[in-house]
């Protein structure tokens, strides 16, 4: 297990699914650790379940509310945007309101809070920024046009960072995982069914089928590449996109 022991992480969008479990993974490895989201209840809810876990309430899309997050929590060793919402629709059925919606939360969000985690580590000799992003950043999927936009940014974004960073301690990389077990994979099983006539069970097959594995990518494997990218021997690893996806990608 890497030892963490001594950092400090951030991980926004913490108060369940995937966040919740890279929240729990980076405090199980010894990191006090920040879990942010717009809604108190849950994220008080997972800090009360492990003494190395804290709570601080954010909207990352705001760059105010996130130079005040920063101030809460003081600089953090490791940031993960993980905050993210999906929308679906054709794509001549995408409208306007969809689109800035995506972008802020998946993209916005992302560079606000990289960007300012970065800020708040100048001068330091070790940091990780971390995005996550999707397959969706590395291809094309139907209806999902805006979603995937944004998750092609992000990847752009952390790119462009770790370039500048090079000659830092700091290095920057996306995480890419397929759909998910989590809630979000969940709601998008919901929205298919009602859309087709598909059967729940159906729908969640659907989805399945898109990975050569046959199956829906667990959190605990994003968690275990999170700190993969955080654990000794990383130091060259910058600037990449990590699919997580049964070989989709």
């Amino acid at each position: 297990m890497t030892d963490l022991t001594g950092k400090t992480a951030l991980v926004t969008g913490g108060g369940a699914g995937l966040g919740a479990a890279l929240a729990r993974g980076f405090a199980d490895s010894g990191a006090i650790t920040w879990v942010a989201g717009r809604r108190a209840e849950p994220l008080e809810a997972l800090a009360a379940d492990h003494p190395n876990i804290h709570a601080v309430e954010a909207d990352v899309t705001d760059e105010t509310a996130v130079q005040a997050m920063f101030d809460f929590t003081g600089p953090c060793d490791i940031v993960v945007a993980n905050a993210g919402a999906s929308a679906s629709a054709p794509f001549p059925k995408t409208d306007l309101d969809t689109w800035r919606y995506m972008l802020d939360v998946n993209l916005t969000g992302a560079f606000l809070t990289l960007r300012e985690g970065a800020i708040r580590l100048k001068g330091a000799e070790w940091g990780r920024l971390i995005a996550i992003a999707s397959t969706a950043g590395l291809k094309g999927y139907p209806y999902v046009s805006a979603y995937s936009a944004a998750k092609h940014g992000a990847i752009g974004l952390v790119k462009s960072a770790a370039l500048e960073l090079a000659r830092t301690g700091i290095t920057a990389n996306a995480l890419c995982p397929g759909f998910l077990d989590t809630e979000m994979t969940q709601r998008s099983i919901t929205n298919i069914a009602e859309k087709t006539g598909m059967s729940p069970e159906e729908a969640r097959a659907s989805l399945e089928k898109m990975s050569p594995q046959r199956r829906l990518i667990r959190p605990e494997e994003v968690v275990a590449a999170a700190l993969w990218l955080c654990g000794p021997g990383s130091e060259g690893i910058t600037g990449q996109a990590v699919p997580i996806a049964g070989g989709e990608v």
